[in-house]
């Protein structure tokens, strides 16, 4: 009953006010900024037209290297952003964190012929965040 009280009066604690930023929220996070500081990083190297990437001719989703570079960039700044988000718990952040990262998913798909090894991982990590973020949440009052 204590903490009904503290709920009234604006005393709550951390966990009572932030009661989805445990679990699968923060891993989320965690791969949230991860995955899009690794984003930035591939697309400064795609910018500076570096040499790992491979060249693929007849590509159906074909873009420059340039323009993927720029995609992946600002892609990648917004979802760290979106990772420190979570952090609050707020579900405007978790719904955000689905819709980034699925569009991640597609980017990361249609940037396959450039780097398949790391796309595929980004995919399955993007895959893993949609899950963590939409799985149900058990209420701890309960």
């Amino acid at each position: 009953m204590a903490s009904h009280v503290g709920h009234r009066h604006g005393t709550q604690s951390w966990s009572s006010a932030h009661p989805m930023v445990t679990g699968w929220t923060v891993a989320a996070a965690v791969l949230m900024i991860f995955g899009g500081l690794m984003a930035v990083f591939e697309g400064i190297a795609a910018i500076s037209k570096d040499s790992v990437f491979v060249a693929t001719r007849n590509y159906t989703y074909q873009f420059s290297l340039n323009g993927w570079g720029w995609t992946h960039l600002i892609l990648g700044i917004v979802i760290t952003l979106a990772g420190f988000a979570l952090f609050s718990g707020a579900l405007w952040a978790r719904a955000v964190g689905v819709v980034l990262a699925g569009l991640s998913m597609l980017a990361n798909f249609m940037w396959l012929p450039y780097n398949p090894v790391w796309a595929i991982a980004l995919i399955a990590v993007d895959a893993f965040i949609i899950w963590a973020l939409c799985a149900p949440r058990r209420d701890r009052a309960a």
